[in-house]
Formats: C-alpha cells, structure tokens, sequence
C-alpha cells in the first residue's frame, strides 16, 4: 500500500512538472515572438542559424544529467523549430523522396517545423538555394565506407552557393516488402551506395536476386510498394512512410557507417570557435606543384581533414582539388594561409566555413 501511495505521490509531482514545462514552452515561444517583431522593424533575418547552435552547444555543456545528452539536443532543437516556426517558417530543399536518408539528415538538423521540399536532384537543390527558392538545401557529400558523392563536389564548379553547415548522420538500412516475406523476392530496389553498403547481406541471403538502380533509397521504397515480388533496401521512416514491411533490419555491413551531409545556403557561417572550411583550387600541371599548396598550410599550422580531386571540365587530364581544413576563413591563421595560396594556385575558391558536424 505504501509502494503504491509513493507512486501516486511521484505521478502527481511529474503532472506538476509537465505543467511547469508547458508553461515555459509558451512563455519563450512569447519572447520568440516579440524578438521576431523588431527582427522584421529592422529588416532583419529571421533564420539565426548561428544562434541556434550556440544556444545547443550551450546547453549540452550545461547539462549535467542524468537526461541523456543527446536526448537533451533532439528536444531542444524541435522546441526551437517550433519557436522559428511560429515566427516565419524556412524552406529546405533537399535530395528526396521524402524518407531517404538526406531527409532525415534534414529533420535532424533543422527540426520537424520546417517547409521541407524534396527535389529529384542535387542539380536542383543547388539551383534551389541559389535561385532563392530555399532558404538553404540538403545534399550527401560523402560516405564513410563508399567515399565521396562526386556530384555534389561538380555542383560546386557551376554553383555560387556557399556551405553553412554539416550534418552526420549514422546510416542504417532495413530490407523492406509488401508482405515481408523473405521468399517472395525476386528483385531489390536501391541507390547503388546503399548496394555497395550491403554487399555481404547480399551475398549471402540474396545471391538470387536482382539488384536495381534507383536515384535514392526512398524511391526504391515507393517502386516496392508497386510489386509483391520486389522490396527495397531502405530506410525504417521510409518503410512507414510507404506501407512496407521489414524483412531484415540492420543490414548494412558496418555499424560505423556514417554519411556526411552539407548545408547549403547564399553564404556561410560566422566563427564558433570550432570550425572547418571548405576550398577548391586549381594548380599548374607541372612538378611539385600539389606540394607547394599543401606546405603553405603545413608552415601555418592548418590541419587538413580532407583532399579530393575531380577532372576539370573542358581541360582532359587536368584536375581541380577539394580540400576541407580546421579553422574559420577568419581565423588569422587560415587568412594567412590562404593569402599565400593565391602565389601557388591557379585559382581558388572559398567554398564556405562553417561549425564542425
């Protein structure tokens, strides 16, 4: 009896907390309110992606338990979707259907409380964002098994758009059909990256099988909705979203298998202390040339993260270079280095800097 008194008394203490929480939620959606109000008087952005991140970061180091950290990140940035929201909702664009893993990459970051518009292409989630369709776009860059997505990287010879952000996202692919019978397969649908990242499933449980093309995961889904025969290699928001069933879960290969997601929009983000920036140049065909551009970041301390090469379009056999470094463009440091980049290069082009993923 007195067990049960104690949980009636720790219930009632837990109502009285919610209600706490409720009322709070609607006091600071008030403040947002009012702070989007003499946003709009001073012809001011409404988007503050940088305060948005700092007040995460804030809190995360704040927190000190026992609410799961992560946790404590997912809620506070849907109370902040909601809040912008309220005050003028933002368009995304990004790769779709709705339910591939860009999508997802999407509501992770940004929250639930956006005009999430899907596109059939990166092409056109970069002419989105430039065109000013969309306050900022969604597009896979790179896989941490299969390497970089090449497209993304030659949108951004023909693109001025800037990189805001970066998002990682761990990957995780089931086996979807109508039925979820594992014999009636006859035929997999999926995006050629999510194949390579199961190849071992494959081999083994469906050597039989064969193995379709589609421009993205979620698309696959919505072919195997079609044909009882057919299922897909997709995501578990995909399988509910498409009405299928789950054959197999989990089935990618590795369980670090992480892909990497750029934010794009008209111009990049201010310092946080914990940044990286993103470049393209072009070099001399001649001996020694890469070297001298990677010593110009060696003498000035600038750790390089990434270096990635890409044909030049128009010029057989020769290459522009992606390189992702630590630092802010304004770091005195990186200015410094990139100030005497332009003695070595071609050309060179900034292509954003942006808080660490």
């Amino acid at each position: 009896m007195k067990r049960e008194e104690e949980i009636r008394s720790l219930r009632s203490r837990i109502d009285e907390i919610d209600n706490e929480i409720l009322s709070l939620l609607n006091k600071r959606a008030e403040v947002v309110l009012e702070l989007g109000r003499l946003k709009s008087e001073g012809h001011l952005e409404a988007y503050d992606p940088d305060r948005e991140e700092e007040i995460i970061n804030r809190l995360r180091t704040m927190n000190s338990g026992p609410f799961p950290i992560e946790s404590m990140s997912h809620v506070f940035r849907e109370i902040i979707s909601s809040c912008r929201f309220l005050v003028k909702p933002i368009r995304v664009a990004y790769l779709g259907p709705p339910a591939s893993h860009t999508h997802l990459a999407c509501l992770e970051h940004f929250g639930n409380s956006i005009e999430a518009s899907p596109m059939e292409s990166i092409e056109e989630v970069f002419e989105s964002v430039e065109k000013g369709e969309a306050n900022c776009g969604v597009v896979p860059v790179e896989n941490s098994t299969e390497g970089m997505v090449n497209r993304t990287l030659d949108m951004f010879l023909e693109s001025q758009v800037k990189i805001m952000g970066e998002i990682l996202l761990r990957i995780s692919h089931d086996l979807l059909s109508l039925s979820g019978n594992p014999r009636e397969i006859q035929k997999i649908y999926s995006h050629p990256q999510a194949f390579a990242q199961c190849r071992r499933f494959l081999k083994k449980h469906y050597s039989h099988a064969s193995l379709i093309g589609t421009e993205s995961t979620a698309k696959a889904a919505q072919i195997a909705r079609e044909d009882k025969t057919a299922a897909a290699i997709s995501s578990p928001l995909a399988g509910k979203l498409y009405g299928l069933k789950t054959v197999s879960s989990r089935i990618e290969d590795s369980n670090q298998n992480y892909t990497r997601f750029l934010i794009l929009a008209l111009k990049s983000s201010q310092q946080t202390g914990r940044d990286k920036t993103s470049i393209l140049f072009s070099i001399p065909h001649q001996p020694g040339s890469l070297f001298r551009v990677l010593r110009v970041f060696s003498e000035q301390g600038v750790n390089l993260t990434k270096i990635e090469s890409r044909p030049s379009k128009g010029r057989p056999w020769e290459y522009v270079f992606f390189i992702d470094f630590e630092g802010h463009s304004e770091d005195p440091r990186v200015k410094k280095a990139l100030t005497e980049l332009e003695g070595v290069v071609l050309f060179f082009r900034i292509l954003g800097s942006y808080p660490r993923g």
